[in-house]
């Protein structure tokens, strides 16, 4: 989840052991906080997708929190078992494990603990589908996602579908069924990680491989072919959010704002193929942090 899903925003991280910082900031970090929020946003709106003029508030609640735990608690022991690994990285050697503010065997319990409590509340707050996509966003992202980063970049697909999950929760939440707007939020989800993750690999890829992540294709040295699956996954992407106009689940306002941000996002990935630069791969990242919020938005405030 992701993210999730590979990584959302990878600010540099501060040094904080003479800061002393206390629990709740630790608890942010180890819950990834920034990526539990779009958990939430992407959940929200797969459930608002899905509903029709009414919102069954409590139900939205029951289906957010189950599976904010659930990505909470993949974050948690995604960081548990790269403990060691992040003490390599200058970004992630302050994380509390790594810096030893948090014991191993507490962050371990408390991963489980809210994989568990967050599956078990969907089954019993909203449906037996909702907690089955929750247990599988876990298992993908730690049991999958986890293990292949030192392997393949192929770890990506596999994060950028676990990542994917959370707005299909929220649909499924409303109607237990996987219709086209379960299958047309998934889609957005994961062809849009890949341009916003494939342009955060290559900005820190020294980083990633002194650590042994394996982010990027062992051959790409130019960038050549990372930029190149940029500008694809972002054709994919732009095919994608047309179809809700002409599925006719949205109009014509979301048609306009669908194809001005899709015409920045691509803008951005053929400069980045160009380029091939940080200052470029950064400039994709950050439309692609733009561009998300605002086509889900579209899609909850024009549906038909």
């Amino acid at each position: 989840m992701n993210r999730t899903t590979p990584e959302l925003t990878i600010p540099l991280e501060v040094p904080r052991e003479e800061a002393g910082p206390g629990i709740v900031s630790d608890l942010f970090v180890l819950t990834k906080a920034r990526l539990s929020l779009l958990v939430i946003i992407t959940t929200f709106v797969g459930f608002c997708a899905a509903s029709g003029s009414r919102l069954d508030w409590l139900r939205l609640f029951n289906a957010v929190l189950g599976t904010t735990l659930a990505a909470a608690s993949a974050a948690v022991l995604n960081q548990y078992i790269e403990s060691n690994v992040d003490r390599l990285m200058e970004r992630t050697r302050f994380r509390p494990l790594p810096a030893g503010r948090v014991k191993l065997a507490h962050a371990l319990a408390l991963g489980i603990a809210m994989g568990v409590i967050g599956v078990a509340w969907l089954a019993l707050t909203v449906n037996a589908l909702s907690s089955i996509l929750a247990a599988a966003t876990i298992l993908i992202y730690i049991a999958a996602y986890t293990p292949l980063k030192r392997r393949t970049s192929l770890c990506t697909i596999v994060g950028a579908i676990s990542g994917a999950i959370p707005p299909v929760i929220g649909w499924v939440a409303v109607k237990p069924s996987f219709d086209l707007g379960a299958w047309v939020l998934f889609g957005i989800l994961f062809t849009w990680q890949m341009p916003h993750f494939l342009a955060i690999a290559w900005m820190y890829r020294d980083e990633y491989a002194q650590a042994g992540f394996v982010m990027l294709r062992r051959d790409d040295t130019t960038g050549s072919k990372t930029a190149t699956d940029s500008l694809l996954y972002t054709f994919a992407l732009i095919v994608i959010t047309l179809i809700p106009y002409h599925a006719g689940m949205n109009g014509e306002i979301y048609l306009g704002g669908a194809l001005l941000l899709d015409g920045v996002m691509l803008l951005f990935a053929v400069q980045f193929l160009i380029e091939r630069e940080r200052a470029s791969a950064r400039r994709l990242f950050l439309a692609s942090i733009l561009f998300l919020p605002l086509i889900l938005g579209l899609m909850v405030f024009t549906k038909a």
